[in-house]
């Protein structure tokens, strides 16, 4: 079998671990809704709540987060009627197939995984099992639901290979032709969105000065200042996308620009060619404004009734189970587990 064997359907979750940015916005959820939209692939969205605790969570914190994670879904796009959304501890067969993918998965090839390598520090062994076995449980939440596709920003590149791994040696191993080779989906002008204070660092959550990021909760003047104060260097912009290439700043500005208005980098550096920044950086902030506001706006309003967001993400799980809970049955008949009830 090939992909073009299996039902369309492209899988994509975000951790609940607060502090949303736009980094979050740019490299995920406009790209979950671009691929909603599109109507080509059957949409599942997961808030990845138990990927979260591989490392300490306060549980009030991450109820919380869960639920600011589903109204940032929602108020970015995502429309719980035509995709699929939910959080992940409420779909049992991710759990149930992670430890089935944790025997297919081999030491060596979890042990070289970067993150696991980040993360854990100089003293791993004290970090927990979880945060070591994470990515066989990330290939469940892909491969439950035979997912085709996903979209993923470049850190995640390696994790998606593991799960190709997965899935191939699953079928080796079995005989079967039952998990597709699941694809990436890397796209985008601004896939990988990077610091307003140094264009060589990835945008974070964790960075210590709240100037290097958008915060999906900062208001219209948070957003514009900061956009108007962002690192920048003394040169007017280009006439061409190649001539950023040595200046990671200016080239994320006009990758930001890019994306918030839905244009090539090419069409962007055709309007703004010899432009000083004094006039740029206010274009910038303005588009930033009317495009993140409303979602600010919504959040906010969604967040005032919790219970509706739980009813949202209860409808999204059994929606979820009607999908997984039939592949991870063929899956235990496939291993050899007897199924007595």
């Amino acid at each position: 079998m090939t992909n073009a064997d299996f039902t369309p359907r492209v899988f994509s979750g975000i951790q609940p671990s607060g502090g949303l940015t736009l980094g979050n916005y740019l490299g995920a959820l406009k790209r979950f809704v671009d691929m909603q939209n599109a109507g080509t692939h059957e949409c599942v969205y997961c808030m990845v709540d138990q990927h979260a605790i591989t490392v300490w969570q306060n549980p009030a914190d991450l109820r919380n987060n869960t639920r600011e994670l589903a109204a940032f879904f929602i108020a970015s796009g995502v429309d719980p009627e035509r995709s699929i959304l939910f959080n992940q501890s409420q779909v049992p067969a991710h759990a149930q197939l992670g430890w089935i993918f944790n025997c297919v998965a081999r030491m060596g090839w979890m042990s070289r995984m970067t993150q696991w390598k980040d993360k854990s520090g100089k003293n791993s062994e004290n970090a927990s099992l979880g945060l070591f076995g994470y990515p066989a449980l990330m290939a469940a939440d892909i491969l439950v639901y035979h997912a085709t596709h996903v979209p993923v920003g470049d850190d995640q590149k390696q994790h998606l290979e593991l799960t190709r791994d997965i899935a191939a040696k699953f079928n080796h191993d079995y005989g079967v032709d039952f998990f597709p080779i699941t694809e990436p989906v890397i796209d985008g002008p601004a896939k990988r969105v990077m610091s307003l204070t140094d264009g060589t660092k990835k945008m974070s959550k964790s960075d210590p000065s709240d100037k290097s990021r958008i915060n999906m909760s900062d208001d219209a003047d948070a957003i514009a200042r900061k956009f108007r104060k962002a690192r920048t260097d003394p040169d007017p912009l280009p006439d061409s996308y190649e001539g950023l290439k040595d200046r990671p700043e200016a080239r994320n500005l006009v990758d930001i620009f890019a994306a918030l208005s839905e244009r090539t980098r090419e069409d962007v550096m055709g309007e703004v060619q010899g432009m000083q920044w004094g006039a740029f950086k206010p274009l910038l902030a303005d588009l930033a404004v009317e495009k993140l506001s409303p979602i600010s706006v919504e959040m906010t309003r969604l967040l005032d009734d919790p219970g509706e967001i739980d009813r949202i993400l209860g409808r999204g799980a059994e929606r979820a189970e009607e999908i997984a809970n039939p592949i991870l049955a063929k899956t235990y008949e496939i291993v050899g587990m007897v199924a007595s009830k």
